[in-house]
């Protein structure tokens, strides 16, 4: 089997996610509410979860940290994921850790530190798993975010 990312470089990943877009979403909530931030829902929560659901369809696995990291999600067939799969992979995946009151987070976080083969709950549901783009991403990854 492939080496494939752990823990630490698929949660740096989600870091970065997290900061350059939720930089850019808070700047058109700026531009649109005068306020970088609003705790009622506008179209920015609608964006945000159309991003994490058909950019990874269009973009071959990637999203923007993952991409940076040269990390990408891959069905367990091999093929690219469709929206079918990120359905499954963030909407069941995500009802899973809400019911569970983020104890099912919790352990997947441990299974991707732990499992030989790093999949997480959500990986287990959609079918699919994380895995490097190439040899070189893999060793700056694990040489850096270790």
């Amino acid at each position: 089997m492939e080496e494939r990312p752990g823990f630490w470089v698929r949660a740096v990943a989600n870091l970065l996610d997290a900061i350059i877009v939720g930089t850019v979403f808070g700047l058109m909530t700026l531009a649109v509410y005068g306020e970088f931030h609003r705790d009622e829902y506008n179209f920015t929560d609608i964006l945000s979860l159309l991003y994490v659901l058909l950019v990874p369809v269009f973009w071959n696995g990637y999203l923007i940290g993952k991409k940076l990291l040269g990390i990408r999600i891959v069905k367990t067939s091999g093929d690219n994921v469709t929206i079918w799969t990120m359905l499954l992979r963030c909407g069941v995946g995500g009802l899973v850790y809400g019911v569970t009151i983020g104890i099912g987070l919790i352990v997947s976080a441990f299974m991707v530190g732990i499992r030989y083969d790093r999949r997480s709950i959500h990986d287990l549901i959609a079918g699919t798993y994380v895995a490097y783009d190439s040899k070189w991403s893999m060793e700056v990854a694990e040489k850096y975010i270790r």
